[in-house]
């Protein structure tokens, strides 16, 4: 069987039982998906699709992947089943929508609405990249969709084109604007600088975020590109993104609890000559997972389009989840082996242990859009 571009291949006990290995869940471990270092992962993130419709480059080759066939990715009713066993028996509590980019599925609205539908009270999120949005911001929020996280990494057509190999920023901006006019407030910004390219921008980024009321992150570049391009000393830290907004803004940490999220928040005030006081215009976070990273805090858990269980974005060891679904399996089988999976999750995924260009890190198989942010 060939290989896809950027994807594993297949473990051979797909669909079969977890294999017994030292350190496998135990019977008296806790509810929930648990794991041996006392996290437990209440945050889903569950991936519609592997396909998108731009190219960036830390992320896809120019070229773009070759993409999972439609019989090998995830119906809406598989999806719905897998969600409804993750929040009735395994204590998932919030619901993160990812790609690959969603919006190219034709039945998105569908979807949403049924989730929505079986969990009028859970959080229902989704990361896209705004192309087509604002065709689809009100329809989204009318079927349940809770809040939007757009990926925004320039506000120069130059500068975006270069980063995600197509002309489509004002397609971008626009859709930032519909999510935000059709409620699908905070309206969250992702950002990933790049060295010489758009980390001059970040000042100026923040500012016309604030100004507009949107909730900007930076997000440090992972080791999750196709290419397999990154290194260490080509990224621009979290240090480094605090300095380069320091000249115009003053960052404080932001008193609200962290609670097991992805960002660290600050407090943004504009600098002013003489005083660090001014008002308060809003807050920016950081994304650090490469250079100060969570892991001990972490609450995901990960199922990418076709129906496999990642513990970590970093993981090189995924679990089929969707084979044992079509086998006929009952939701308590499905529940078991999420559990059992989720309790192998590694302690961290070691980036921080290694040298300035991580010669000891093992970029994982999948490039970030097969596997959903």
């Amino acid at each position: 069987m060939s290989v896809q571009l950027g994807m594993p291949q297949p473990r051979e006990d797909a669909g079969a039982a977890l294999p017994s290995v030292p350190g496998a869940r135990p019977a008296d471990a806790p509810a929930g998906l648990a794991d041996r270092y006392g996290r437990r992962a209440t945050d889903m993130r569950i991936s519609l699709t592997d396909k998108c419709n731009l190219r960036c480059t830390y992320c896809m080759p120019a070229e773009g992947l070759e993409w999972l066939a439609k019989q090998a990715v995830m119906s809406a009713e598989e999806i719905v089943r897998i969600v409804r066993i993750g929040v009735e028996q395994l204590g998932v509590r919030e619901l993160r929508l990812t790609g690959g980019e969603p919006l190219v599925r034709h039945d998105l609205v569908d979807i949403i609405a049924s989730l929505c539908s079986n969990h009028p009270e859970l959080p229902i999120s989704m990361t896209t990249n705004g192309v087509g949005l604002a065709k689809k911001a009100a329809a989204l929020k009318a079927a349940g969709l809770t809040r939007i996280n757009v990926s925004l990494d320039s506000l120069h057509e130059e500068t975006f084109t270069k980063l995600t190999r197509r002309p489509f920023l004002d397609q971008v901006l626009a859709g930032v604007d519909a999510a935000w006019a059709a409620g699908l407030g905070p309206v969250k910004l992702n950002a990933v600088l790049m060295r010489g390219i758009n980390d001059a921008e970040a000042p100026s980024l923040l500012a016309w975020a604030l100004d507009r009321g949107y909730e900007l992150r930076f997000i440090e570049q992972m080791p999750l590109d196709a290419d397999h391009g990154w290194t260490r000393r080509n990224m621009i830290t979290a240090a480094e993104i605090r300095s380069l907004l320091s000249g115009d803004f003053v960052l404080s940490p932001d008193p609200r609890a962290r609670d097991g999220a992805p960002a660290e928040r600050f407090e943004v005030r504009r600098r002013a000559a003489g005083s660090d006081s001014g008002p308060l215009l809003g807050t920016v976070g950081i994304i650090a997972s490469v250079t100060e990273p969570f892991c001990s805090d972490c609450r995901r858990t990960r199922i990418t389009a076709e129906g496999k269980i990642m513990s970590c974005l970093f993981s090189r060891e995924e679990f089929d989840l969707l084979g044992l679904l079509r086998s006929g399996a009952s939701d308590d089988a499905l529940a078991q082996r999420w559990q059992d999976a989720m309790w192998l999750k590694p302690k961290a995924h070691g980036m921080d242990h290694v040298g300035l260009d991580a010669p000891d890190f093992v970029q994982p198989d999948r490039s970030m859009s097969a596997i959903g942010g």
